[in-house]
């Protein structure tokens, strides 16, 4: 089970962590990916870290990490702009290396959070 938090407010040009913490089972063995879906859009993969700690950009700069003894997994935001507006999700995969950023490649998904860039 996932569990997508740290969504908010921030103003352009600011920060934020997003955070995607496991539980039941580790999420070490798993590449975890984050996606997000803004109003009226599609969802869309953002970036990805694979099991070795590499990242993937499906779309953009966010990069993410990983801290194994917590069993969770970040996205680094910086420089966010109102078109970052969405619900972020992560999700993780079977793959040990990211795959292509595609929903079907992810079986295990977290509910959301909601990120809003605005002045």
């Amino acid at each position: 089970q996932l569990q997508a938090s740290g969504g908010g407010l921030v103003q352009p040009g600011g920060s934020l962590r997003l955070s995607c913490a496991g539980s039941g089972s580790t999420l070490e063995t798993y590449a975890v990916g984050w996606f997000r879906q803004a109003p009226g859009k599609e969802r869309e993969g953002v970036s990805c870290i694979s099991v070795t700690g590499g990242n993937t950009f499906y779309r953009g700069r966010f990069i993410v990490s990983r801290d194994n003894i917590k069993n969770t997994v970040y996205l680094q935001m910086n420089h966010l702009t109102p078109a970052d507006t969405a619900i972020y999700y992560c999700a993780a995969s079977e793959y040990s290396d990211c795959p292509p950023a595609m929903e079907s490649l992810y079986e295990y998904w977290g509910q959301g959070t909601l990120v809003t860039v605005s002045s």
